[in-house]
């Protein structure tokens, strides 16, 4: 598939989706959108990945919406999010269910960890992106901004669900209420970013961690812990037990379990095999 508003490449074990409008600050486009569809889905079916990163071309992940878009749909009163059929797409494990079964959520249910890697300006729908991704590896001089109560708007696109559970109730408010600007810095002490990174590392740091994660952990229970994480967020306790003790009753029986061990008792790197398919 030929991108225009993206650019997507694989290096075993990762593949980066790179938002590439830089003379834009990466804004986004109806087909950029339906062009990051698809390349998650392609990345999650490809068994050489085993995480995704999520960046922006230039100087800025992504400021939001791009403006003539936003025009359009002041005018309309309404989204259009119609896309070119060659890239219809449908990432993500539809075993989650219909609570991940949205627009954008599913980078939540992807099988694959999916690292914003935030290199500058992230704003508006391209802080939502953000917030969706599992982990933020942000450059300390990214700025912020939610936008949405500026521009007249709410909380968009599970920021609302999303904030609170990582900043806790009062600083997503803060952040919602005031669309105030904030960089990297207070992005890592507020929370919201995993790691901080010196300006231009964020791409090759999160890259380190993926690379990590392959040499050393099985890709499936990668994807299974992120979907316990993801689904039990929403489960009282009681169920979320029961569900994760199925879990390790299953995963005692797969291959890679009996890998785990084998590989530790001969002081040997595990090979656990990829995940692909769709």
């Amino acid at each position: 598939m030929q991108y225009q508003d993206i650019e997507y490449q694989v290096e075993d074990p990762v593949a980066v989706i790179t938002l590439n409008r830089p003379d834009r600050l990466n804004a986004m486009t109806i087909r950029m959108l339906a062009e990051i569809r698809h390349a998650s889905a392609a990345a999650e079916a490809d068994p050489r990945v085993v995480g995704i990163i999520l960046t922006g071309a230039g100087r800025g992940f992504c400021a939001g919406m791009d403006l003539s878009a936003l025009d359009e749909i002041s005018a309309n009163g309404e989204v259009s999010r119609e896309a070119p059929p060659e890239l219809a797409a449908e990432p993500g494990d539809p075993a989650m269910g219909e609570d991940f079964a949205g627009i954008y959520q599913y980078f939540l249910k992807l099988r694959k960890p999916v690292i914003a890697a935030v290199n500058g300006a992230c704003a508006g729908l391209g802080f939502c992106f953000a917030l969706l991704c599992d982990l933020r590896f942000v450059d300390r001089n990214a700025k912020f901004s939610t936008a949405f109560s500026q521009r007249g708007l709410v909380a968009e696109h599970g920021a609302s669900w999303l904030l609170p559970r990582l900043l806790g109730t009062s600083k997503a408010l803060d952040l919602l209420w005031s669309a105030r600007r904030f960089d990297g810095v207070e992005a890592e002490r507020l929370g919201l970013a995993d790691r901080l990174c010196e300006p231009g590392t964020t791409v090759a740091a999160a890259r380190e961690y993926l690379t990590g994660l392959a040499a050393n952990v099985s890709p499936t229970s990668i994807m299974v812990i992120k979907q316990q994480v993801y689904r039990q967020l929403m489960m009282p306790l009681g169920p979320a037990m029961a569900e994760t003790n199925q879990a390790m009753d299953e995963s005692l029986k797969r291959g890679d379990f009996r890998e785990g061990v084998r590989s530790f008792l001969e002081q040997r790197p595990p090979v656990f095999p990829r995940l692909g398919g769709g």
